[in-house]
């Protein structure tokens, strides 16, 4: 990625997990609790057993199926993870033609309010994609949402990602792929890394490395006017930081 943002349109891919296991299947799978799904949608992600990303996305239930909303740059390779771990587990794991819409306006009939934050919106599955020309980035530098294969990519570390935050795991719900190393970054050390919003004075592509002191610091991240995500290094976070001919100053 070398723009200084990343575009508007999002592309998605929508899976389907279904069978009479479907919800044990993701339960003993993914960061968050599945069981929630009675409750609206839910975001989670599936990981490594070294707690790394392999994917994040929404999940919604579907009747007694379940439907995850993936990026689609990592749809092909989270179907083939899902089918490898199905084993004899009563479970099918299918591609559908389903496309996402999204918007900050009215919800049309049938919409969900994007569980990560209310900032971003609703989604609404169906024959027709696209959405209302929203913003994205600047909802999401904002609120400091991370996107798939921008600011989270397959060596990130969920909390440092803001995935708590983000209603993205639960604590409480037992073992899951990754959960012991998650869990000790949560409960046994402090998170000496993770996604910041800073205020940018001139711009640099997606990925430059900031330094603070002549040392690196982190990765700058989507820009948004004058504002960007930045993962950081926090005992180096400080006034001046630069990215590239851009100088950072961390906000809050």
């Amino acid at each position: 990625m070398t723009s200084e943002n990343t575009g508007g349109n999002e592309a998605r891919s929508v899976l389907r997990v279904g069978g009479a296991d479907a919800r044990d299947f993701l339960q003993n799978l993914v960061t968050n609790d599945v069981t929630k799904l009675d409750h609206g949608p839910v975001y989670a992600a599936l990981l490594t057993p070294q707690g790394k990303l392999v994917a994040d996305f929404l999940m919604v239930a579907d009747g007694d199926a379940i439907l995850i909303d993936v990026a689609e740059i990592w749809g092909a390779a989270l179907l083939q993870r899902l089918s490898m771990y199905r084993l004899r587990s009563k479970v099918t794991v299918e591609m559908t033609d389903l496309k996402v819409r999204r918007g900050t306006g009215t919800p049309p009939e049938g919409a969900f309010i994007d569980p990560r934050n209310p900032a971003l919106g609703w989604r609404l599955y169906g024959p027709d994609g696209g959405d209302d020309g929203s913003d994205w980035d600047a909802i999401r530098v904002a609120q400091a949402v991370p996107l798939s294969g921008v600011e989270l990519g397959p060596e990130s570390y969920i909390l440092e990602m803001g995935f708590e935050r983000l209603n993205g795991v639960d604590f409480r719900k037992g073992c899951y792929v990754g959960q012991e190393v998650t869990a000790r970054m949560k409960h046994k050390t402090e998170l000496k890394k993770g996604l910041k919003i800073v205020r940018i004075d001139g711009s640099a592509p997606v990925g430059t490395e900031v330094e603070a002191g002549g040392k690196p610091a982190g990765t700058l991240f989507t820009q948004a006017g004058d504002t960007a995500l930045a993962w950081l290094r926090f005992d180096r976070v400080a006034a001046g930081m630069t990215a590239g001919d851009a100088v950072l100053t961390p906000l809050g």
